[in-house]
């Protein structure tokens, strides 16, 4: 499993005065705390006092932050008016294709950034939320494209550099995806994903030393990071390592209790210890889980244990 980050762009309110509005001007202006900006918002927007870029900066803002709390309903409205207002504005469509994106609906998404890009073909933001839409669609050409593109117009973008990697390494091209990563880390230091990522990849190679290594970098740097534990107990287990990749399993299983690899890989580190106990009862939890894991299933028959 490999991480892919988006872009979000806010809008500045400006030139507004007064204690009360310059309160609400600020807390619509972050992004840190949803409901304060959709509260500051509102309040701007109801006050009617708002014009033209304005107000459509307060509608975009509080998408922003209906978009962050999961309601892309809300969030889309928002940014329909914002672009009813402002039309111009290649920010508000990048912003509303997130949100349709986030809805899975990727056709609109990309629809919405053709639109961003037409407007300011300079608008970094809108060629990496394209990008990760093409990704999500499975199009990973086009995607190293814009990944590409954001690079070259934003060239200490850490993320633009680890989400091509990531592409890259969806169609086998490992050493280009390690110099992206190489490249995301010197930019970002403690990119967790970054290292994540380049671990998932040297794993591919079969370079399991570095691949633990980056692991371990990633797990440090974000040690509540599930699969991190996971992913790097796999490699402890393939290079016969087997109680240290049951220690991170079962710490992946604090971490996520609900999480099916978890269970399904300590089931499997256990078979190879020759506790067939402990294997059957962790490849049961994981098909409780996930009740369409055939491996588990599998497993379970091999071992002459009823699913």
């Amino acid at each position: 499993m490999l991480r892919i980050v988006f872009a979000v762009s806010l809008s500045l309110l400006v030139g507004l005065t007064g204690a009360a509005r310059a309160d609400n001007v600020g807390d619509c202006n972050q992004s840190a705390d949803p409901q304060r900006a959709i509260r500051g918002c509102t309040k701007l927007i109801d006050n009617k006092r708002l014009k033209n870029k304005n107000l459509a900066s307060a509608y975009s803002n509080r998408g922003v932050a209906y978009r962050n709390k999961g309601d892309y309903k809300r969030a889309i409205a928002d940014f329909d008016s914002a672009i009813k207002l402002n039309p111009k504005d290649a920010a508000d469509y990048s912003n509303r294709a997130l949100a349709y994106a986030s809805k899975g609906d990727l056709d609109r998404a990309i629809a919405d950034l053709d639109s961003a890009i037409k407007l300011n073909p300079k608008h970094a933001n809108a060629y990496y939320n394209r990008a990760f839409a093409y990704a999500d669609k499975g199009d990973d050409d086009r995607a190293i494209a814009d990944f590409t593109k954001t690079i070259k117009l934003n060239p200490k973008d850490a993320n633009a550099y680890n989400n091509r990697g990531v592409a890259y390494g969806n169609k086998g091209k490992f050493d280009l995806a390690i110099k992206d990563y190489d490249a995301a880390i010197r930019l970002n230091p403690k990119y967790a994903n970054a290292f994540y990522n380049r671990g998932a990849v040297y794993d591919d190679k079969g370079q399991f030393a570095r691949a633990i290594r980056d692991y371990s970098k990633a797990i440090r740097l974000n040690p509540k990071d599930a699969w991190a534990y996971i992913n790097r107990g796999v490699v402890f287990r393939k290079t016969g390592k087997v109680e240290l990749a049951i220690r991170d399993y079962d710490k992946a299983i604090k971490l996520d209790p609900k999480d099916a690899g978890a269970y399904y890989n300590l089931g499997t580190a256990y078979r190879m210890k020759g506790d067939k106990k402990q294997a059957i009862a962790n490849y049961r939890k994981a098909l409780s889980l996930s009740p369409s894991d055939q491996l588990a299933r599998s497993n379970l028959e091999a071992m002459g244990a009823t699913p």
